[in-house]
């Protein structure tokens, strides 16, 4: 079991040892923090005054969960606006909407039951700073918390209409087109992974004019039917009731609804690496502009940028690196290969719903069905490995030593050490949470990959 403490937010299985693993003190601790972050702030200039904006996934403790995190809120002194059972990106949307000061999302993403998380954000919506997690770590680790004295207890407010709010801002944005979505009487089968994905699928897929919607794992109780990242071997019982349904495709989401995934009408997945790429080409198609990727994302997403015109540029791994570049470089799609998806005119975070609405769109305008329109893109593979290290390892040494030895070969090192060879890429880098180097390895062939990812383990090795 374990208690995971990182610049966005904290996370941890539920029960067990305060410290060890995700307590009820760690959570009252961490959220105690910061909320005295944002008290911190000047009361005259602070952004959102002293609201705060809640939503949690559907996982079996995040009713208690949620019940801790708003009481020390309110023991701060602040005043909750409480989405009850929402998403991720709706969480975001609703900052901004609320002009709140900060947000917190109860939820473990993609990790099993067991685990959940505080994910924090700041007024903008958007995922704290490096800096700012670090000041919030810090203070939780000290102790340095006070709270309010009785005549300045906080608010509480519940406020459901955000589920409805964020579907109407997919249906009216510029480049979803319903009337289109519409005519193509799509059936469609969608797996939500008993979470909160049950809540907002089904009415979001109905104003977009999907004609038939059969749900998969729509019991939201956080017992979840399978492993809950939308991976393909997690996968064929969606695969299996498209097929035998005859559906037009199918859509698998994370139980935070921010992670994105289609799997065609014959039962063959259309891949996550490509929910991206599908979505930029028809952004770029309609907006041309400038896209961003981490950069252990497919090479596809860049290919097609320079088709429309367009600049690509990589980012080091995790959201909030893929949204602070796609401000500087003023870009109109971005996300992660991991099927997240960033438009940045809607919000600056990973959201499916607007992923569904315009990829549907692109579908739309292809004759045939999702198989052939998965046709239209090339068939890369990624090769993803890691290799566990003994504490104390010195990995910059190591991957000093590895671009030496390739120095013939263009490197990036902004974040680990990712190396091209001409076509083909190899990515290292080293995990916030686990003692391990992730490697990930791109080529044409699936065979060119892995032996790419496992000579550079080999140097790994050599270099320890």
């Amino acid at each position: 079991m374990a208690l995971i403490k990182s610049i966005s937010g904290i996370r941890g299985t539920i029960g067990g040892r305060p410290s060890e693993n995700l307590s009820p003190l760690d959570i009252v601790k961490f959220t105690a923090a910061f909320g005295s972050r944002i008290l911190a702030q000047d009361a005259r200039t602070r952004p959102g005054g002293n609201k705060i904006v809640i939503g949690r996934d559907g996982r079996i403790s995040g009713e208690m969960v949620s019940q801790l995190v708003v009481s020390t809120l309110i023991g701060m002194g602040l005043d909750v606006i409480d989405l009850g059972l929402s998403t991720t990106p709706t969480v975001e949307l609703a900052v901004v909407g609320e002009k709140a000061a900060g947000g917190i999302i109860i939820t473990a993403s993609h990790n099993p039951k067991e685990w959940n998380a505080l994910k924090l954000l700041n007024s903008d919506g958007e995922f704290i700073s490096a800096k700012e997690g670090a000041a919030i770590l810090e203070k939780a680790e000290r102790g340095d918390l006070s709270f309010a004295p009785v005549e300045k207890l906080g608010s509480y407010a519940l406020n459901t209409t955000w589920l409805q709010k964020h579907i109407d801002a997919i249906v009216h944005h510029p480049l979803v087109d319903v009337q289109s979505i519409q005519q193509k009487h799509y059936k469609i089968v969608v797996d939500t992974i008993n979470s909160t994905g049950a809540l907002f699928l089904p009415p979001l897929l109905k104003a977009l004019g999907v004609e038939e919607v059969i749900l998969l794992n729509e019991e939201i109780n956080g017992r979840f039917a399978h492993n809950p990242e939308p991976l393909p071997e997690n996968l064929s019982g969606l695969s299996a009731t498209v097929q035998k349904s005859k559906a037009s495709l199918g859509i698998a989401v994370d139980p935070d609804v921010d992670r994105l995934c289609f799997v065609c009408e014959d039962g063959s997945m259309f891949g996550e690496e490509y929910t991206l790429v599908a979505v930029a080409d028809y952004v770029l198609s309609k907006r041309p502009g400038n896209t961003v990727s981490n950069m252990s994302s497919t090479k596809a997403l860049k290919e097609i940028t320079l088709k429309h015109g367009g600049a690509y540029y990589p980012s080091a791994v995790g959201e909030v690196n893929v949204v602070n570049t796609m401000k500087a470089v003023n870009a109109v799609i971005g996300g992660e290969g991991n099927g997240g998806i960033i438009v940045p005119d809607l919000h600056y975070g990973r959201d499916a719903l607007i992923g569904i609405g315009l990829f549907l769109s692109a579908l739309s305008y292809h004759r045939n069905g999702i198989r052939s329109f998965r046709a239209r893109y090339p068939d890369y593979f990624i090769s993803k490995n890691k290799i566990e290290l003994q504490r104390g390892i010195d990995v910059p040494a190591i991957f000093d030593k590895i671009k030496k030895k390739y120095k013939n070969h263009p490197v990036n090192t902004d974040d680990g050490l990712k190396i091209e060879f001409d076509s083909d890429w190899v990515h290292l880098r080293t995990s916030n949470t686990e003692p391990i180097i992730r490697i990930y390895a791109e080529s044409n062939f699936e065979t060119t990959a892995n032996n790419i990812a496992t000579r550079l383990m080999q140097d790994i090795k050599e270099f320890i």
